[in-house]
């Protein structure tokens, strides 16, 4: 574990965003960090791809950034019909 600094901004979007989510902070943080290491490795990916390859990681042992660049991302669900 070690502690990252930063912006009193940032922290104070952490916070309201911790309160809205039901998360502490620092679980707001790590999961706002996961998807964002998420979206570097997979830019092609939208939040619900993202999100649902989170959950294949932690099926798959948790988000280790060696496992996780050897994780197929999985190609875009069709839309439901009526759906846009």
């Amino acid at each position: 574990m070690g502690i990252v600094k930063i912006s009193d901004g940032m922290h104070e979007n952490l916070r309201t965003a911790s309160v809205a989510l039901s998360r502490s902070i620092n679980a707001q943080a790590e999961h706002w960090m996961r998807l964002g290491m998420l979206a570097e490795l997979y830019p092609d990916l939208d939040h619900r791809e993202l999100s649902r390859l989170l959950i294949r990681a932690e099926q798959q042992g948790g988000l280790d950034i060696g496992r996780l660049c050897a994780l197929p991302a999985e190609p875009p669900l069709p839309h439901a019909a009526g759906e846009n």
